[in-house]
């Protein structure tokens, strides 16, 4: 007969080997060959393994990335997906939208393009994603929803409750919404996030006015070098390295030196959780 505390320790290491398999598949994901040269550069920026823990990321999830961008975060997250029986799902320019444009409708086919090697990662799902696009997903569908370095974007575009509203409208009750985005604390945040940062009230307020609750804080990406008052805003600093007004253009008469010693921005990073 198996003692009381023997038989608990056993079922306490069973009940890790899930996760530590997730780990080493994160960890898989993040060492992968399928990673861009380019991106792996900004890992020490990043921080993907420590970013993508604190948010909870797990195996077997539904996860949906806002806006993945050039695809920093999708190179991760479709193989750790695949490995680990997940789906990964992508936002991608709105086809239903009788109004877009047909350099949005290249750029979307560029990216599934891009990610096309399922041998590499999986079967990438996309959904249509705009200011008029329909749900994200059926209602309790996805674990975890992420934006990462959108928000300001959104506020400029006047679409950030309908993002956060569809986003809350997709998760299972206890799903997390994840959060990265430039920083504008202590500074003040400027009308509409216009230089690219934001503060964390700001957010929040966004969040929890769409149903959500603050679960938790990381500084695991905050910079204390960045001092937000740049010439062109968070885009004077790595990657974007504007040098002109708006990116038109490349001054070669601009001193990059103190933002490129500065590095990429201060961010917040929030966990958020759907309750209920």
């Amino acid at each position: 007969m198996i003692r009381p505390a023997l038989a608990a320790a056993i079922a306490l290491t069973f009940a890790a080997l899930p996760a530590q398999a997730a780990d080493a598949a994160l960890k898989a994901a993040i060492a992968g060959p399928q990673r861009a040269v380019e991106n792996t550069a900004r890992d020490g920026a990043r921080h993907p393994a420590e970013t993508l823990t604190f948010w909870g990321l797990k195996s077997k999830q539904t996860v949906i990335e806002l806006s993945p961008g050039s695809g920093y975060w999708t190179e991760i997250l479709a193989p750790y997906a695949k490995a680990t029986g997940g789906t990964y799902f992508a936002t991608a320019a709105d086809l239903d939208n009788p109004k877009l444009s047909e350099a949005a409708k290249k750029g979307r086919a560029s990216f599934e393009a891009k990610y096309s090697d399922q041998a590499k990662y999986g079967p990438i799902k996309y959904v249509n994603f705009g200011a008029a696009s329909g749900p994200l997903g059926p209602p309790n569908s996805a674990d975890l929803v992420i934006t990462a370095r959108n928000i300001h974007n959104w506020m400029m575009q006047g679409t950030l409750d309908k993002v956060l509203k569809d986003a809350h409208a997709v998760l299972k009750p206890g799903g997390v919404l994840a959060v990265e985005e430039h920083r504008a604390d202590p500074k003040a945040e400027l009308p509409g996030g216009s230089n690219g940062y934001v503060s964390t009230a700001t957010v929040i307020a966004a969040a929890e006015k769409a149903g959500f609750k603050l679960a938790a804080k990381s500084e695991v990406n905050a910079n204390p070098k960045d001092t937000k008052d740049h010439p062109f805003g968070v885009w004077t600093l790595p990657p974007s390295r504007w040098t002109t007004a708006n990116g038109q253009g490349s001054d070669p008469n601009f001193d990059r030196t103190k933002y490129d010693a500065i590095g990429e921005s201060d961010r917040m990073t929030l966990r958020f959780v759907k309750v209920g």
